[in-house]
Parts: structure tokens; sequence; C-alpha cells
């Protein structure tokens, strides 16, 4: 059976429509219910939302662009900051830890190539803010859970993200960041399910479309894991 390819299909969170009608989508925060179970993520740190400029609603443009940019950096630095904690930490074995050393070599790169763009295009990167993962990252089981939500949250932003950008090069960047945080999060959906093909925690979680998820729902879905605990 055939289905239709319309805009609530891939829409779902309302971030090409916020796009359109420059107005915020309301924070409703779902990022990491399973991971928070999993690993005791606690909620409210009040840190993120005040780190990032606004974002602004209105046409693309180059300062919306740098804005783009550094909300993708802040991103990047939770999960590659994630990934050297849980190498560094000894509790990781075998595949994960193969899995783990990746991740964080990719993610690493991520954050050096989005500093470079942001200085190359005229702006200021945001600074590293200082993160509590809650022991999500030093126990392989927490591990595996937190980072299979952690890099579906990355495609789903990079994705809410696209309609807004101007510049083709930073398009196409962002394009090519956002395909890696996918094979990351198909990868980890095989390490983490017997049966990783169907269901919620497979390669495709949400079915043959990606979510694109506002900027406003992204912010507030890291708010609620209390990871990131001050600039």
């Amino acid at each position: 059976m055939s289905h239709a390819f319309d805009l609530d299909t891939v829409d779902v969170d309302g971030a090409i429509r916020e796009t359109a009608d420059g107005v915020d989508a309301p924070t409703r925060a779902a990022f990491f219910r399973k991971a928070a179970v999993a690993g005791g993520a606690v909620l409210g740190s009040g840190a993120i939302m005040g780190m990032l400029p606004d974002m602004a609603s209105g046409a693309p443009s180059k300062r919306q662009d740098l804005q783009i940019l550094n909300f993708a950096l802040t991103l990047e630095f939770l999960e590659a900051r994630f990934y050297k904690e849980a190498v560094d930490s000894g509790a990781l074995s075998g595949q994960v830890l193969e899995l783990a050393r990746l991740l964080n070599q990719d993610e690493q790169t991520h954050v050096t190539a989005l500093r470079q763009t942001i200085r190359r295009l005229g702006g200021k990167p945001v600074k590293e803010p200082s993160f509590d993962f809650k022991g999500t990252n030093r126990d392989q089981a927490k591990f595996v859970e937190t980072s299979f939500v952690l890099e579906n949250t990355g495609v789903r932003a990079y994705l809410g993200q696209a309609p807004r950008i101007l510049s083709r090069q930073i398009l196409a960047a962002a394009g090519s960041i956002a395909t890696v945080e996918a094979r990351h999060a198909a990868a980890i959906a095989v390490v983490l399910n017997q049966s990783p093909f169907a269901g919620k925690r497979s390669i495709t979680p949400s079915g043959a479309f990606d979510r694109a998820t506002s900027r406003g729902k992204i912010l507030g879905e890291v708010e609620q894991t209390g990871f990131i605990t001050g600039s």
C-alpha cells in the first residue's frame, strides 16, 4: 500500500511550520525519557536556555546561520563530552567500547569543524558548558540507552534547522553531519537490540521519515536531562 508524502508526515513536530510562520513552537519535553529512567537524569538545570542568543524567526540570514551553527555546536559539545567521559571511565568493554571510541572521534571532529566555520564567518563560537551526565556514561547498559536517544535527538535537531539556513554551503555541511548522526543512531540500535529492525528502539525509530524538531523543543528536551550544569 502506498503512503502519501505530505507535510504532516515529515513535519511531525512542527519545525517546518515554525519556519514558515515565524513563531516558536511550545516547548514540550520528551527527550531522554527512556534514558532518564535508565540513568536517573534529573530535571530542570536552568543552564542551557541562557547560553544561546535568541534565534531569529524571520527569513534566513547570515546572522541566523551563525545562531544555528552555535546551537549545533552546543549539542555537539554535549555529545563529544558524553563519549569522551564514557571512553575514559573504564566502564565500557568489547563492542560497546569500540563504538564509543568511534563516536567520540566523530563528535570531537564535528566540534572542531563547527568552531572553525563560525570563526570563518566572522562569528564567535559559544563556550563549552559544564556537564554532569548523572552516571549515564559510566555504566555500559545506561550508556547504550542514553546514546541511542542522544544521537536520534541530534538527527531531529539538524533536520529541524535545515529550512532556516541561508547558505548552501552551511546547509550541505549540516546535512553531512546529520547523516553521520543517523548512522551513529543506527549502529547503537544494532548494539542495543536483539531485533533492531522494528519499533521505537530500531534503526528507524520514526519510521520512513525522520522527525524535524524545532530549536525550542530540542532545548527544552536537553534542559530536562539536567546534563548541562552551567556555561
